[in-house]
């Protein structure tokens, strides 16, 4: 597969244990990356790099094969970028600020972006200045998918819109996923990371955690079933059996067990013979999977996000 985007052991060292450290990672042509952390993990950073907005210390990026800092301004030829702080130039109004977009990217139409404008619900008559935080995140969006760039790069881009516009975003992205768009979005939303990513890094503390393949994970055969059982015996005498309990309350008479696709029907076979209150599959998903990491990276890891 084609290589868009390559970091190799980028690093900006702000002192303090700020910054971003040994970074290696690269993204597909065609392919949905993620970046999720909390404030200050590196996200933010780490794309400026690749805009070519900040030389690394240490470490280079490329794009299309090009030095991110000494060719930024032919990489950003083939790239739509989405800044995590919205910061508009000194016009009047959205409309102003969209047409004057369209004339400095040469487009002789501005079809696209009435599209966008619509779908988005947004009104561009008004004030830059006036414009609610969703509203300037609105304009941006429509700034970045109207130029149909082949690289888009997102800086946490559902920033300050509703639930149904975050909806709303998410469709157009996976649209873009679709026409082949090769695609980096930073985020704190596991969900929407979830929706659109084939892989995620969990960035924390300024270094790469772990890179996830979103649809192994949900492909997994591996399950987690919470059983809660009536009474105390039947509860100790489960326990005894060799299952994997990945969690134990015995307050509650309560398990979690994990086990294979292919073990389920043995397990049912065998809760037949117990008084149970419930059993509940638990869902495995990216945020409790890159929590579990962070459990045995950091301390209070669980609390991280």
């Amino acid at each position: 597969m084609e290589e868009v985007i390559k970091a190799e052991h980028l690093t900006k060292d702000y002192g303090g244990g700020r910054g971003i450290f040994d970074l290696s990672f690269f993204i597909t042509k065609g392919e949905v990356f993620g970046f999720v952390g909390t404030n200050g993990s590196g996200k933010t950073t780490t794309i400026r790099h690749i805009m070519g907005f900040i030389k690394p210390k240490s470490g280079k990026v490329t794009v299309l094969g090009l030095d991110a800092w000494k060719d930024s301004c032919k990489i950003k030829e083939n790239v739509a970028y989405i800044p995590g702080e919205i910061a508009f130039p000194d016009l009047t109004t959205g409309i102003e600020f969209l047409k004057a977009q369209a004339e400095l990217l040469g487009l002789k139409s501005m079809e696209r972006a009435d599209e966008l404008i619509k779908r988005l619900q947004l009104d561009p008559s008004a004030g830059l200045k006036r414009m609610s935080k969703g509203m300037k995140q609105k304009t941006a969006i429509v700034a970045a998918l109207m130029a149909d760039k082949d690289i888009l790069i997102l800086d946490e881009p559902t920033t300050g819109l509703d639930p149904l516009m975050r909806e709303t975003f998410l469709e157009l992205i996976l649209e873009e996923k679709k026409r082949g768009k090769t695609i980096l979005m930073s985020s704190q939303m596991f969900d929407e990371l979830e929706m659109t990513c084939d892989r995620v890094a969990l960035i924390h503390d300024g270094k790469i955690i772990d890179i996830t393949d979103v649809n192994a994970l949900k492909n997994s055969t591996t399950k987690s079933y919470k059983i809660e059982f009536l009474n105390k015996e039947d509860y100790l005498k489960f326990k005894k059996l060799k299952y994997k309990i990945i969690r134990d309350q015995e307050k509650y008479f309560q398990v979690t067990v994990q086990i294979d696709d292919s073990d389920i029907n043995k397990l049912f076979k065998t809760l037949s013979n117990y008084k149970l209150k419930f059993i509940a599959e638990v869902k495995y998903n990216l945020e409790k999977h890159f929590t579990n990491i962070l459990e045995k990276e950091v301390k209070g890891g669980k609390n991280a996000f």
